[in-house]
């Protein structure tokens, strides 16, 4: 952890961006979004950011970024390998860390493959199954400005909760300002019907 930090802060010593530290910083483990994502740079930032933080951060990577010469130094940055054809148990897997770690924060990005046009569910029912908060990192290139905004707990209302996050990300530009996504989920009120009947299910 000391080197990670040290090299957070020679990178925003260094950076042409400025960084925004987190306002009363949260203290538990949580999900952490990187938005808007649109480029590999977003990466770098994000990394630096909770390095600067002294955050034991994990970050969600498909699977083939760990194979071959790399996959070691994938790991040591904090990856965790995903099979997207096969993502059954990635819930317990969280939980499983954020036991073992308690102020663990695991990095999503929503907004995907960087040409999505909307965000990615995904993390949504990561929150809400294993009850972690969700803390809204982000990076803009209109104030050049990158940090951690509010840790706020998902309620199962889509709606309301993307509308919160929607209200945040306003305004904020990716690196690639073409890229930016809103914040918006496929039928989200369709997602909040979903999610209630699969949690009253036995």
């Amino acid at each position: 952890m000391p080197i990670r930090h040290a090299l957070a802060a020679l990178h925003w010593r260094l950076s042409p961006w400025r960084l925004v530290r987190e306002q009363p910083p949260y203290d538990g483990p949580r999900l952490l979004i990187g938005a808007p994502h649109t480029s590999n740079r977003d990466f770098v930032i994000m990394l630096a950011i909770s390095w600067d933080a002294r955050l034991p951060v994990r970050w969600l990577g498909k699977r083939e970024l760990f194979e071959g010469p790399l996959g070691r130094l994938m790991h040591w940055l904090g990856g965790i390998p995903v099979d997207r054809d096969d993502p059954a148990g990635l819930v317990g897997r969280i939980v499983d860390l954020v036991r073992d770690d308690p102020h663990a924060a695991i990095v999503v990005t929503p907004d995907g493959t960087r040409s999505s046009s909307q965000w990615k569910s995904g993390f949504y029912r990561i929150a809400l199954e294993s009850g972690l908060p969700v803390t809204l990192g982000w990076v803009d290139r209109v104030t050049g400005t990158a940090g951690l905004g509010p840790t706020i707990a998902m309620t199962g209302d889509v709606p309301a909760d993307m509308d919160r996050i929607r209200a945040f990300y306003s305004g904020k530009v990716g690196i690639n300002a073409e890229r930016t996504t809103e914040p918006r989920l496929a039928d989200e009120a369709g997602l909040a019907a979903r999610l209630a009947e699969e949690r009253r299910l036995p």
